[in-house]
């Protein structure tokens, strides 16, 4: 008989878990979808990549709660903003306002 051989970069122990990645359901309000139409293609591109990011990671670097309006988070990408919620029970990321910085807060009913 051979003897086995071991990797020196592998455990023999089971895995934690700890690598395991939750994945959440993105939805997007009838608002977001007409606000997406109205983009610019470039920009429609890169919001929308920022949305399905959410997926994987709901609260990346640089997302910040908005104020006054507690469970909503916003996060940025250049001049626009990306304002959702997360349902960590329900694992889905709500997105409900998509907009430039100048427009997307005003009469801000989420």
């Amino acid at each position: 008989m051979s003897p086995v051989s071991r990797s020196p970069w592998k455990s023999s122990k089971p895995s934690s878990g700890a690598d395991l990645v939750a994945v959440y359901a993105v939805e997007a309000r009838p608002r977001v979808r007409k606000a997406l139409r109205q983009l610019d293609a470039g920009t429609r591109k890169d919001v929308l990549e920022a949305m399905r990011s959410l997926g994987a990671n709901p609260r990346p670097q640089g997302v910040k709660p908005l104020k006054g309006h507690r469970p909503w988070l916003r996060i940025r990408m250049g001049d626009y903003r990306i304002i959702y919620d997360v349902d960590d029970d329900a694992c889905v990321v709500t997105v409900s306002v998509v907009g430039h910085r100048r427009e997307v807060y005003r009469g801000l009913d989420v």
